[in-house]
């Protein structure tokens, strides 16, 4: 099939063979030949940087309130709401402004330069500590042992989860991310509403603890959510406990793929790591070009708010929009060279964490722990392979691994 018949033909939900392992030749084929690809019912799939760029940065025309399509997805309404309805149309990320703006400030609040800094040598230490365990086996799995464990211990830390208590957060994460997929079988919206449940009823009883004894809400994001802005607005008791969830949801996916991305890239390609093992100095750059090499979170969506224009076509209101993050990153009228991955590529304008009002409100801390994950990782085990075979993910909005078995050399 020819790159013109591969786009025009192209759907998310019955995607074509090989496209889980690499999706980045029918990106192409889509930037080149259908950069506005309408599919399905009225939807349509954006792949062009200046596309994306222009979509992120116009939230009056493209909302981001998915109150209608999950309503629709879920099975949901406003009465008698599924679980994961009322979490995904109340989270910050699908709302739009006044209530994105006054859930935005509050946990911003709590992720200052400041407070960011002082992560880093707790951060530094939870590190060390996995690198210390996997030394002792001599080998690890990638993902399991270090990538993952890594954001469940920040954002449990930020969210005051006692550490006894942290064990279920990936798996409920995980299941209330799945449901997210453009195909949404009934096995996983039920384990996404089971996960929602679950995850509400801990929280209940965290929240409750914590109104009584607060923490620093300078450091501490579950108190500054409970107390809202000094004499200004609060949240209400679902805005709070569904924030919560999108918190760790939010900090988890994405960091565990960029670093568990990092280790696989730098595995395949020996060049890049013998150069960052020379010019460790490098480390901020690559963990930018992982991030637009490979990016954690692959799709995005809006629904136009009124009717619209783009690439000489008109769009009524109400269109779907899918934002493909992964093809826009590799956009060779952005980036030179796109498909080469690049440790010391500057500039390096990517959008892995969004752009305009609804940028990542935790990139720094991502940007943290992938830093350090990966230099402290290559200066301990500078030759560690690969060792058997990688189990990636089979979902198409999220891109990363469930395993990566590795031995430490």
């Amino acid at each position: 099939m020819g790159d013109a018949a591969l786009a025009a033909g192209f759907d998310l939900r019955r995607l074509p063979e090989g496209f889980i392992a690499n999706p980045y030749p029918v990106y192409a084929a889509l930037r080149a030949h259908a950069p506005v690809h309408a599919f399905g019912n009225g939807q349509i799939l954006l792949t062009r940087y200046a596309d994306l760029e222009r979509v992120y940065k116009d939230a009056a025309t493209f909302s981001s309130d998915k109150t209608v399509e999950f309503g629709a997805k879920f099975r949901g309404s406003e009465a008698g709401a599924s679980p994961l309805y009322r979490h995904h149309t109340t989270s910050l990320v699908f709302n739009d402004p006044p209530r994105h703006t006054r859930v935005r400030r509050i946990i911003a609040g709590a992720l200052t330069p400041r407070a960011v800094t002082a992560m880093e040598a707790g951060i530094v230490a939870l590190v060390d500590g996995l690198l210390d365990r996997a030394q002792a086996r001599g080998s690890i799995d990638l993902i399991e042992d270090f990538a993952a464990a890594i954001p469940v211990e920040v954002i449990g830390n930020l969210l005051g989860v006692p550490r006894e208590e942290r064990g279920p957060l990936r798996d409920w994460s995980l299941a209330i991310l799945g449901a997210l997929e453009p195909v949404l079988s009934p096995e996983v919206e039920e384990a996404g509403n089971r996960a929602v449940t679950a995850f509400l009823a801990y929280l209940d009883d965290l929240v409750a603890e914590r109104r009584r004894h607060p923490g620093d809400p300078d450091k501490d994001i579950l108190t500054r959510l409970i107390q809202g802005e000094v004499g200004g607005e609060r949240l209400t008791p679902e805005e709070l406990l569904q924030n919560c969830i999108f918190i760790l949801n939010a900090g988890h996916e994405t960091t565990t793929n960029l670093i568990g991305n990092g280790l696989h890239l730098l595995d395949e390609r020996r060049d890049a790591r013998a150069r960052l093992l020379a010019e460790p100095d490098l480390m901020r750059k690559a963990v930018e070009e992982v991030l637009r090499f490979e990016s954690s979170n692959q799709l995005g969506n809006r629904v136009a708010a009124t009717p619209f224009a783009i690439d000489g076509r008109e769009f009524p209101a109400g269109t779907q929009i899918t934002l493909c993050i992964g093809a826009a990153n590799r956009d060779p009228a952005q980036f030179p060279d796109p498909d080469t991955f690049d440790v010391a590529r500057d500039p390096n304008r990517h959008l892995a964490f969004a752009s305009g009002i609804h940028h990542c409100v935790g990139m720094a801390v991502a940007r943290l722990e992938g830093r350090i994950a990966l230099s402290r990782f290559l200066a301990r085990f500078p030759d560690y392979r690969l060792d058997g075979v990688p189990e990636r993910s089979q979902r198409v909005r999220f891109r990363g691994f469930l395993r990566l078995p590795a031995r430490l050399g």
